[in-house]
């Protein structure tokens, strides 16, 4: 079901690309967009587990260490080639998982993370992790990202557009400057919502595959609950263009700001996971 709704999903974000592009820019106006937006992106999807890990200054760890005994016991469970495994020195607790096949994934877990959590904890976290490997979902965010990016990128141009009243679809109709505008504005939102709530889905199809990998969904939700509790009191320093990675968004905010979260609230993952038993 998770899979038919994150297609649906995408779905919704390329139409919207067909729409504003056509209302604007026509088929050339497309194609420029979303040539712009592949060469972004395929950069980020193709470097993303050196550039993040060197971010957070990440380092490896070998089968000496704990956490790279427990991920190669779980990597078992679920099928996968071991992935790397790394620690981050920051106190606060979250961990990633990131690269851009199932042959070159890394794991990563900060030092607060298995500082507070018990072993079934940590081992929740880390099924988690690793079921957001076996979905393949940094390629998921990353064919997102690049529509999304796509969209934004023809939107600006239509409010140029709109703005000096040039531009067009390249046939006799034209375009209503103040359609196109409103289009131009409304469309960003649009694509910021529907990134959003695939990263959503992709956070709740992930917290059920872990579940299994684990063997049990209590580890994972203990952990989840004790995660938001403790990043309250520690924030984790991260950056807004990987907060999307880790296992529960750094700086979750409520109101109008969740509809644009990357992450379901963590009481909802909670309630889901405890159905599972």
């Amino acid at each position: 079901m998770s899979g038919l709704k994150t297609a649906a999903l995408l779905g919704g974000l390329s139409a919207l690309f067909l729409f504003i592009g056509g209302s604007f820019g026509g088929q050339s106006g497309m194609l420029i967009a979303f040539v712009f937006a592949i060469v972004m992106n395929v950069g980020s999807y193709w470097f993303s587990d050196k550039i993040v890990l060197r971010m957070y200054k990440a380092r490896e760890v070998g089968p000496d260490h704990p956490l790279y005994r427990m991920t190669a016991r779980l990597a078992g469970r679920a099928s996968l080639p071991m992935p790397k495994v790394y620690i981050i020195p920051d106190m606060s607790p979250n961990a990633f998982a990131t690269g851009r096949n199932h042959s070159h994934a890394a794991v990563a877990a900060t030092e607060g993370l298995l500082r507070i959590l018990s072993e079934p904890e940590i081992e929740g976290v880390i099924a988690h992790e690793l079921a957001h490997v076996k979905h393949r979902d940094i390629l998921i965010s990353s064919v997102a990202a690049t529509i999304a990016a796509a969209v934004m990128m023809l939107a600006n141009m239509a409010q140029f557009a709109a703005l000096f009243g040039i531009g067009g679809r390249g046939d006799d109709r034209g375009v209503n400057p103040l359609v196109l505008l409103v289009t131009a504005l409304v469309a960003p939102f649009a694509a910021m919502l529907i990134q959003a709530a695939i990263s959503r889905q992709r956070e709740f199809a992930a917290d059920r595959r872990g579940a299994e990998i684990a063997g049990s969904p209590m580890g994972l939700a203990q952990a989840l609950r004790r995660i938001e509790g403790a990043s309250r009191q520690i924030p984790l320093d991260a950056s807004p263009a990987t907060a999307h990675m880790f296992i529960m968004k750094p700086f979750s905010r409520g109101g109008m700001s969740a509809l644009f979260s990357t992450h379901p609230a963590t009481e909802a993952r909670v309630q889901a996971l405890l159905a599972l038993q």
